[in-house]
């Protein structure tokens, strides 16, 4: 049960710097940092939305279309930042057609890269305090 809260915790912190990454990135990719609450909604919604999508989306692609296999990822970040952004009070907005194109590609990015490394930085922390 403690890796499960783990996992969630580390895929929710990594979504909100998938998410802080982009709104750092691309001028039209907007936060409400005025509304803490929105910005929370918005991350748990994305990584809610991004653990259903994948699998699903994954399966659907290989029995219809296995050449899409390798860009699931990417279409579930969009689909779930799309889903996201159509929610009122979700603090979350996209405009322009480029950055419609690299907020997904971006957020999927960083995300994969913070699932990566904050598991390393979460047992590196574990260890060094059971040793002290």
């Amino acid at each position: 049960m403690i890796m499960f809260l783990l996992r969630a915790a580390i895929f929710l912190v990594s979504a909100a710097v998938g998410l802080i990454a982009a709104d750092l990135i691309l001028p039209d990719f907007t936060i409400d940092w005025r509304d803490w609450w929105g910005f929370v909604l918005a991350i748990v919604i994305f990584a809610v939305l991004q653990s259903v999508l994948a699998p699903w989306l994954a399966r659907v692609a290989q029995r219809n279309a296995p050449a899409l296999l390798g860009g699931i990822g990417i279409v579930s970040t969009f689909v779930a930042l799309l889903v996201v952004v159509l929610i009122p009070g979700a603090g979350l907005t996209i405009s322009g057609v480029v950055t419609w194109i690299l907020a997904p590609v971006i957020v999927w990015i960083v995300t994969a890269l913070a699932t990566i490394l904050l598991p390393a930085l979460f047992i590196k922390k574990k260890v060094a305090d059971r040793r002290s």
